[in-house]
């Protein structure tokens, strides 16, 4: 078990982006409970949550003042502990979830009220942004963080080589998948994949289409 350097690029996360994680937390009964949450890096040892208002995790964090980020690219978690909780036996003593490769645990230095008035999620979504600062990481085998944004270049290069053999709906599907998918892309992929984005955009632009 190694936790001598608290530097988050340990773990392939870069300041100013945002990674696809398991949060875990401690339930007001003594319960734990884990959902997936995007995590901002904001230095070594610093993170960012914005994390909407009626979520239990959210509740957690704001009673408990602390909570554990596990690093995973383990779909079958993601799905479970997105459309329920994970069984209590899928944790360890310290709320950490059993198995991860690697994770860290965070102390909330600050809870701020976050209104936007547009929000893809919501229209209006009132949400509290977490600050916290990283006191312990946890690494047992060599990972890197999950970035979503890599998919999301691999789904928009796939849809690029059909765009010569379908009708112009498909061609119109593809390119209103292609945008989002650069939003997504620009907010919190890493340099290359904003990189590979341009690309396809520049190619998009040559075939005669307005990404």
């Amino acid at each position: 078990m190694d936790n001598l350097e608290i530097n988050l690029e340990r773990i392939g996360m870069v300041k100013g982006r945002q990674y696809e994680t398991i949060i875990s937390t401690k339930n007001e009964d003594g319960s734990k409970n884990a959902a997936p949450i995007g995590v901002i890096c904001a230095g070594n040892n610093k993170i960012i949550n914005r994390i909407f208002k009626g979520s239990h995790t959210l509740e957690n964090i704001i009673r408990e003042r602390e909570f554990i980020v596990n690093i995973t690219h383990d779909p079958e978690l993601f799905a479970t502990s997105t459309l329920g909780n994970l069984p209590q036996d899928y944790f360890n003593e310290d709320y950490s979830i059993k198995d991860m490769k690697a994770y860290f645990k965070c102390k909330v230095k600050s809870l701020t009220e976050a209104v936007k008035q547009s929000d893809p999620v919501k229209k209006k979504g009132e949400a509290i942004v977490i600050k916290s600062e990283v006191c312990e990481l946890i690494i047992r085998e060599d990972t890197q963080a999950l970035n979503r944004g890599f998919g999301y270049v691999i789904e928009s290069l796939a849809n690029l080589t059909r765009f010569d053999i379908v009708d112009d709906t498909q061609k119109e599907y593809y390119l209103k998948r292609f945008r989002e998918a650069n939003r997504v892309v620009l907010k919190v992929g890493t340099k290359e994949d904003i990189k590979a984005m341009r690309e396809i955009k520049k190619e998009l632009i040559k075939k005669g289409f307005e990404p």
